[in-house]
């Protein structure tokens, strides 16, 4: 993976579950010199204040960005992902994340014509201007979801695939959501299996636990390499401490 230009940034995770944690970003953050400090949302934990964090991630979770009447603390999630994006903040929001991030930025979440659940082909897409990071043409993703949404105001779409228009977006210079998950590693998909398999039905788009569990360590350096090259851009933007 590339490097983060700056040493010593402060980054947050927002975890929603226990089985939908970092993953890869944890090492490379630590190795690129950056502090990595995780809330458990549904565990109560607060949220930080926005001045406290240079690179803020949001991970995924089997709820849906609509659940607020059961999950209070979802709409002050959302209140300070909205200031966070605003305020030209750091923020990569994966799967509910990204969800999360189109819904504080008032943009519809709804369910996808088809559930994506394993290792599926995401194609970039050359945003207008080419000021935006850019995705490799063609890349296998690992997916779990079943929810998309509408790109906020403004947004860029950076990702597509077959069975998910919007795959991932940019707003501004510092804020991108991913529908897939570049994170994921073999203990978390095992994870996502043990903790999710109810899902795993037979669909066009959805593969067994078998073909998921037995993609090869390549498949997943692969998308590594590609986190490391986000993770790098989103921190150039970050201004010097």
């Amino acid at each position: 993976m590339s490097a983060a230009p700056r040493r010593g940034g402060r980054a947050h995770c927002l975890q929603h579950v226990s089985f939908e944690g970092p993953g890869s970003i944890a090492p490379w953050l630590a190795a690129a010199g950056h502090h990595l400090a995780v809330t458990r949302l549904d565990l109560g934990a607060p949220l930080p204040a926005p001045e406290a964090v240079d690179l803020l991630l949001v991970m995924g979770g089997p709820m849906s960005a609509n659940d607020e009447s059961e999950l209070p603390w979802l709409a002050e999630e959302k209140a300070l992902l909205r200031t966070c994006v605003q305020a030209g903040k750091a923020v990569l929001g994966i799967c509910l994340g990204a969800q999360l991030i189109a819904s504080a930025l008032g943009a519809r979440v709804y369910r996808n014509p088809v559930k994506e659940i394993g290792w599926f082909p995401v194609r970039g897409v050359t945003a207008p201007g080419g000021a935006t990071f850019r995705f490799p043409p063609e890349m296998t993703a690992f997916h779990w979801h079943g929810e998309t949404f509408d790109l906020p105001a403004g947004a860029l779409r950076l990702a597509a695939s077959d069975g998910c228009a919007n795959q991932a977006f940019q707003l501004g210079r510092s804020a991108i959501g991913l529908q897939f998950h570049l994170e994921t590693t073999p203990v978390l998909a095992r994870e996502l299996v043990a903790h999710c398999g109810d899902e795993l039905v037979s669909a066009p788009y959805v593969q067994s636990a078998e073909t998921i569990l037995a993609a090869p360590e390549a498949r997943y350096a692969a998308a590594h390499a590609v986190l490391g090259e986000l993770l790098a851009y989103l921190l150039e933007g970050v201004p010097g401490r």
